[in-house]
């Protein structure tokens, strides 16, 4: 008895001993972590593996390691083991929903999100989690009541409140974000705030009080999108004076940003400055040469400055060879080189300008602009009959554009038929008296523009 005695306690000191020892290496993983260590701590704890395969500490803190490391495949298996053994953790599922995610495997992070909070439904981590991933997944009707849930848990949480703001403007909630930013406001003045409550403000049609968010924000923290909604707003409100100004300010603190130059170009073309709205345009255009708004507006800009006449076509030329399937990029090329009667130019190419025109034609049959455009062409030839079918493609294609009536019954004259002609000036004359304003017709493509180069407000990492 009195040696079992012995051994055992022999023993117990031996496993006391290993305990310590793999604590110990534990510990100096769990630091070496902390500190930026990570290939020492992944080797650490690798070979802790060998003694401890079912350890959950081990396995989840491994998986962090290797996340740390951006090795999130390798940190996958961890977490799923981490979770294997303690299917009850949140925390664990929390872990693994993250390193999914960054995976692109959405459907299953979801599902740990879910499980998640599901195990601890008044956690506020939890809620908040669930809810942002849901903004990231798209989701956006999905995430107000986890972000709802998480808020009242916290209200003084900045992340989770900013979130909820933003699902409150993208699902028109706007009262209720307004209130919530307000709210957050007077705990933390920040200019995301300041420019997320413009953005519900424009969207509720207080445009004069969207102008002055959007200022606030771009004076707290002059950055190269607030900037851009600041000017973007008082353009799209016409007040022009002040919109250059800032978008002067903007392209001379980011002289690379392609849409600085463009709002540039525009808020002149819109003043009347054709000259220099080209300019800004050109430099948009050489910043990035495969953006088609760009050139929307240097083609309009063009039709009223053409002094500039080899720069942009040269522009536009670039534009049709970098992108050889856009009929647009052909159609503002043969446009570049073809302006108005330049008949008496000995260097002009109307082979050229009907080969263009053709080749828009040839990958976008719908394009009423190019059809009228090749009417014109054949009616400077004093090719009537080639001439009558291309308008009136065009007005089947587009019967807003006033421009095909008129010129479509003076091909009708041309070719002695009196009636038809007589037909198309009326209707010429209805669809002018009627017609959208040009001022209306411009402010539609600015707001397309500035819809489309904003940058949405994001949630909250």
């Amino acid at each position: 008895m009195f040696l079992c005695v012995l051994v055992c306690r022999a023993a117990a000191s031996a496993d006391n001993k290993q305990s310590q020892r793999l604590e110990r290496q534990f510990q100096t993983a769990v630091s070496q972590y902390n500190s930026g260590q990570f290939a020492a701590a992944a080797a650490g704890l690798e070979s802790l593996l060998q003694d401890l395969p079912q350890s959950f500490e081990v396995h989840e803190l491994l998986g962090l390691v290797y996340t740390a490391q951006s090795q999130d495949a390798r940190a996958n298996q961890h977490f799923e083991e981490a979770v294997r053994l303690k299917p009850a953790s949140a925390a664990a599922r929390t872990n693994l929903a993250t390193n999914l995610a960054r995976l692109g495997k959405l459907e299953a992070a979801g599902e740990q999100f879910r499980k998640a909070a599901a195990l601890e439904p008044h956690n506020f981590d939890a809620n908040h989690n669930l809810g942002e991933f849901y903004i990231q997944a798209g989701k956006v009707a999905d995430a107000g009541p986890f972000l709802e849930k998480a808020q009242k848990i916290n209200p003084t949480s900045y992340d989770n409140g900013y979130d909820l703001a933003l699902v409150d403007l993208l699902t028109g909630q706007t009262n209720d974000g307004r209130q919530l930013i307000q709210s957050l406001l007077r705990e933390k003045n920040t200019a995301e705030l300041h420019n997320l409550l413009g953005e519900i403000d424009e969207k509720d049609g207080k445009f004069v009080d969207a102008a002055n968010e959007f200022q606030t924000a771009a004076h707290m923290d002059p950055s190269e999108n607030n900037l851009f909604d600041w000017g973007s707003e008082l353009l799209l409100h016409r007040t022009l004076g002040p919109s250059i100004e800032v978008f002067q300010q903007a392209t001379g603190r980011y002289p690379n940003s392609p849409r600085l130059w463009i709002g540039l170009g525009m808020a002149l073309y819109s003043r009347g400055d054709y000259d220099l709205a080209v300019k800004s345009l050109l430099k948009a255009a050489d910043l990035n040469p495969s953006d088609p708004r760009c050139y929307v507006f240097l083609s309009k800009a063009y039709d009223a400055s053409p002094s500039q006449a080899d720069e942009v076509i040269q522009r536009f030329q670039r534009f049709a060879g970098l992108q050889p399937k856009n009929a647009l990029a052909q159609y503002y090329y043969a446009m570049s080189l073809w302006k108005g009667k330049r008949a008496e130019d000995p260097t002009l190419d109307l082979r050229k300008i009907e080969s263009l025109l053709s080749q828009a034609l040839a990958l976008d049959p719908k394009l009423a602009e190019a059809h009228l455009q090749l009417g014109n062409l054949y009616s400077d030839e004093k090719k009537y009959s080639a001439a009558i079918p291309e308008y009136v493609r065009a007005r089947e294609l587009n019967p807003d554009l006033t421009d095909i009536y008129y010129r479509l019954g003076q091909a009708y004259v041309r070719v002695g038929d009196k009636e038809h002609a007589q037909q198309e000036f009326q209707v010429y004359q209805e669809r002018r008296a009627h017609h959208l304003a040009e001022l209306d017709k411009q402010r539609a493509e600015v707001r397309q523009f500035v819809y489309s180069a904003k940058t949405a407000p994001a949630a909250r990492p």
